[in-house]
């Protein structure tokens, strides 16, 4: 007998939960109401369920497939932001977007750049979410996470490794909340003119009319995986409903028919085609999660 749990839903299709707009359904979908209640779902979770966390769905393919196990959802429920001049604290379901024009209303400087990114305050920090030239984890202070038997933990910056679009969060760990320091701009007025340009330029340099899963492939060393990409003639390219988009092409768009296989199927010819053209193997940004079909 299945017992219903307030929060929890079964067989969801993925491909509502992405900004991809694929994918097939996760067996269970949590949205917790609150941190409280999302150490109690944990704490009663069966040790050997897969489990996965997951904000708005955008830099993931799930697989056509699905996801066993449970996927825990961060959105609009732990979504707070609090404004502490210097300090800014965020849960983990906030938007990036959010984060970034709050804290440019204010005058303070520093996280313009997440007005780009697609995606919650969690997964930024889980991947050291950049753009513009900044990083999430240059303005981190802590972050609190959440582990797989409910217990929460805080972690300072200096505890946690970060890099290049990672950041090495202890495993079973999903992050919750995070606090950012950051500095009043000279002028006060600086932050949101240079949000303004920043989305501006991503207005007319990313295809963001079309569902995507943001930058398929981290830059290589000293250069760029979209020039790359563009060097070996693959603007356009298509498999299925799959196209490399023409506006940027270390995205890959849905065109409407696309299937999770369509999109893999055309990430790894994009990166076998720009390795034989230039010797270089592309990695991931993304996570690709789930079973195939």
């Amino acid at each position: 007998m299945v017992v219903a749990i307030a929060g929890e839903h079964r067989k969801v299709p993925m491909s509502e939960h992405t900004t991809w707009r694929c994918g097939g359904a996760a067996d269970r979908v949590f949205a917790p109401s609150s941190l409280d209640d999302l150490s109690a779902y944990l704490a009663g979770l069966e040790v050997d369920v897969p489990l996965t966390w997951l904000g708005r769905g955008s830099n993931v393919l799930v697989r056509d497939g699905g996801m066993r196990g449970v996927v825990i959802q961060l959105c609009e429920s732990l979504s707070e932001i609090v404004l502490e001049p210097p300090k800014v604290q965020a849960q983990g379901g906030a938007s990036c977007a959010r984060l970034a024009i709050l804290t440019a209303a204010a005058g303070w400087g520093g996280l313009e750049f997440l007005a780009g990114i697609p995606g919650t305050i969690g997964g930024a920090l889980a991947m050291n979410a950049g753009a513009a030239g900044s990083e999430l984890w240059d303005f981190v202070e802590s972050i609190e996470t959440v582990d797989r038997k409910g217990a929460r933990h805080e972690f300072a910056a200096g505890q946690i490794k970060a890099g290049y679009r990672f950041a090495e969060i202890p495993a079973g760990h999903g992050v919750v909340a995070g606090t950012f320091r950051l500095e009043p701009a000279e002028d006060p007025a600086q932050p949101e003119r240079r949000l303004r340009e920043l989305m501006n330029r991503r207005r007319t340099t990313q295809p963001v009319s079309q569902p995507s899963g943001g930058s398929v492939f981290r830059n290589p060393p000293g250069g760029h995986a979209a020039r790359l990409i563009e060097e070996a003639g693959l603007k356009g390219c298509r498999i299925g409903g799959a196209e490399v988009s023409r506006t940027h092409a270390n995205f890959i768009v849905h065109g409407g028919a696309a299937s999770a296989a369509d999109i893999e199927r055309l990430i790894e010819h994009v990166r076998d085609a720009v390795e034989e053209h230039s010797g270089v193997r592309l990695e991931l940004e993304i996570r690709i999660l789930g079973e195939a079909a």
